[in-house]
């Protein structure tokens, strides 16, 4: 899926930028499965965050100032 872009379906955000607890901080080593226009991560922790593809998308999705 070269040059596809996603966005999470639900942002983590623990508060100030920051991912919630349990989460690793800068990085959480998981998987993501591609799966048409969705992708799932997936971690040994239990967490599970689902993507949509970003149709139209160019470059990656800026959230921060």
């Amino acid at each position: 899926m070269q040059d596809t872009f996603f966005a999470a379906a639900r942002p983590l955000d623990g508060s100030h930028g920051n991912p919630p607890t349990g989460w690793g901080n800068p990085y959480q080593s998981g998987t993501i499965t591609v799966a048409g226009q969705s992708a799932v991560f997936r971690d040994d922790s239990g967490h599970t965050v689902t993507f949509h593809e970003r149709p139209g998308a160019t470059s990656f999705l800026r959230t921060c100032s």
